[in-house]
């Protein structure tokens, strides 16, 4: 039995951010070519649209140029009913963008506490379960930081579990993603892993890593466009879908769990 029912994927609230201009010069670890951030920003309306279509309360911060990579903001913050907690970004252009959100978390919440020591957490590398949360070390996230994390989530009755990120992989969740209800959807090596135990999983087909990342948001799994194989794995689980345009994002290695805090405050 679960120890939180539902608290991978009921949710009341998100957090995103206007992709800026300067998203162009955005991390990645392939050139693949720019974003266009006019492009960018429609593909992100339609996104917000689909977290509002499932009854979320979505609140859309205004674009910050001088972090190129700050409507990525599952990256520096991790949210929870109880509180939020503001993580430490592990590459070095990202660092300050915790300070950035602190002000939109607060403004939902009465409790934002930072990760104390001086270790770093990527949210990318954060999986939350109904029954446990996944922290995954990978470039961006490491032991210090992992254990740092690790302990406030205990100090909140959560099971927290530190796991090691198979090599190739940049961070855990571009490789895995929960539907919920005990299923995960992952990628063969993530699979061949062990880290899911007994849990029912969905594999992603060849071909499609990229599709790794969904997100379930209460009775719908948003899903990459163009991974059709791996769009009928999660149908014929029985999970309801929604496709969404992810050409920008994935040019600059985002996902969809990337471009949102996503949180139940009942």
């Amino acid at each position: 039995m679960p120890q939180h029912p539902g608290l991978s994927w009921q949710f009341s609230h998100a957090i995103t951010r206007t992709p800026a201009d300067s998203i162009a010069r955005g991390l990645r670890a392939v050139d693949t070519g720019n974003p266009d951030p006019y492009e960018f920003r429609v593909q992100h309306a339609v996104y917000v649209g689909a977290l509002e279509a499932v009854g979320m309360t979505v609140d859309v911060l205004p674009a910050l140029e001088d972090f190129p990579d700050s409507c990525f903001v599952e990256d520096p913050a991790f949210c929870l009913p109880e509180g939020a907690i503001l993580l430490r970004p592990g590459h070095a252009t990202r660092i300050d963008e915790p300070a950035q959100i602190r002000s939109a978390l607060a403004a939902r919440y009465d409790t934002v506490l930072e990760i104390p020591g001086k270790g770093h957490v990527d949210g990318g590398d954060v999986l939350t379960l109904d029954d446990e949360i996944l922290i995954g070390l990978s470039a961006r996230t490491d032991r210090e930081g992992a254990e740092a994390f690790a302990k406030l989530l205990r100090e909140w009755g959560y099971t927290p579990r530190v796991a090691e990120t198979p090599e190739g992989v940049l961070h855990f969740k571009t490789a895995c993603s929960t539907l919920g209800d005990d299923v995960i959807l992952a990628t063969k090596p993530m699979i061949d892993s062990g880290f899911f135990g007994s849990r029912v999983v969905v594999p992603v087909a060849d071909g499609e890593d990229y599709c790794a990342n969904v997100i379930r948001v209460n009775d719908v799994v948003l899903v990459p466009e163009d991974y059709p194989q791996t769009l009928a794995n999660i149908e014929a689980a029985g999970f309801k879908t929604r496709l969404m345009p992810v050409s920008e994002p994935r040019k600059v290695d985002g996902g969809l769990s990337c471009l949102s805090l996503r949180f139940n405050l009942g």
